[in-house]
């Protein structure tokens, strides 16, 4: 009977690995208040009190109805960040949150050397006669280099048609023609380590994650948005003066952005769409708008809404 009643009212989508560490501390000082009021009149029913709600929270995650909703809406980013619980929804950006920061390497111990200043406090020390970092207002960026132009037939961007033509000509000789995607990425981004040091795995939903050593230095939601980033890499490598300049950190930027004004798939015969998805964790919320293929299904790229209810309160 009691592990009948135990059962109806354990909830594992907030408990276990699910559990929200901000809920939990709410939740534990909630009741250790409610013990307090009680016991003034009752101590025994003060500590029942208590035993009882922590009970309560160890098996549903939370002793006041609705604190998960309540907490994913108004709990502050930089409390959920102590805790642990990033609010940011974790995206595939390519080489844009690369954990290797340089333009290329010279030997292993060059790159290990980069992957150890990346992940200080530090700043990685940058060469004096580098190209200048990567502007914020990549459109003004693009438009400027002549990647993309104001559309024929609606008021928006689009990539202008030489450009696009090299692009897709590209992609489609990546396909056909069985490209090593490993080769093919330390070429494009001027790694210069050795190839068997770096490990490209596919991830269950489709992702896929470039490794090297410990560290991963790219990460991309699907195998088309791969192809679409060593495809534009390698033409901006003779469209842009500087691009050999950026690290892979810049170039990913620069090409995660860019593969939103795709409207092909990189993969596939047909278009893209757009879409815009709640994502839900166990202590917050956020809006994402991806473009997929439309007969695939791959996301050839992904971006939080900075305007949703989530970040809309913060």
């Amino acid at each position: 009977m009691l592990r009948e009643l135990i059962e109806t009212v354990r909830n594992p989508e907030y408990t276990g690995e699910n559990r929200c560490p901000p809920c939990t501390v709410v939740n534990l000082a909630i009741a250790a208040a409610l013990g307090g009021l009680v016991s003034r009149k009752s101590r025994k029913a003060g500590a029942l009190t208590v035993v009882g709600s922590v009970a309560l929270i160890s098996l549903r995650g939370y002793l006041v109805p609705g604190t998960p909703e309540l907490t994913k809406r108004y709990l502050p980013s930089a409390v959920l960040r102590w805790f642990g619980k990033s609010p940011d929804t974790d995206l595939a950006t390519g080489f844009a949150d690369s954990e290797l920061d340089a333009p290329g390497a010279d030997s292993s111990d060059a790159v290990s050397d980069a992957v150890s200043d990346s992940a200080s406090d530090e700043e990685p020390a940058q060469t004096t006669d580098r190209a200048p970092s990567v502007p914020n207002d990549l459109e003004t960026y693009f438009l400027d280099n002549g990647l993309l132009e104001p559309c024929e037939v609606r008021d928006d961007l689009c990539l202008t048609g030489d450009f696009e033509a090299a692009w897709i000509d590209e992609m489609d000789s990546i396909v056909e023609g069985d490209t090593d995607l490993v080769e093919a990425i330390v070429d494009s981004f001027g790694f210069d380590a050795d190839l068997d040091e770096f490990e490209l795995t596919e991830k269950e939903k489709g992702g896929y994650v470039l490794h090297y050593g410990t560290r991963y230095a790219g990460r991309w939601p699907s195998h088309a948005a791969l192809v679409a980033d060593i495809a534009s890499s390698a033409i901006l490598d003779s469209w842009l003066d500087e691009w050999t300049e950026y690290t892979p950190r810049e170039k990913g930027k620069i090409l995660n952005s860019l593969r939103m004004f795709l409207e092909v798939c990189p993969t596939a015969e047909g278009g893209v769409r757009m879409n815009e998805e709640l994502v839900e964790s166990c202590c917050s919320s956020s809006t994402v708008i991806a473009v997929v293929c439309e007969e695939t299904g791959e996301r050839v790229f992904e971006h939080q809404v900075l305007g949703d209810a989530r970040q809309a309160t913060n």
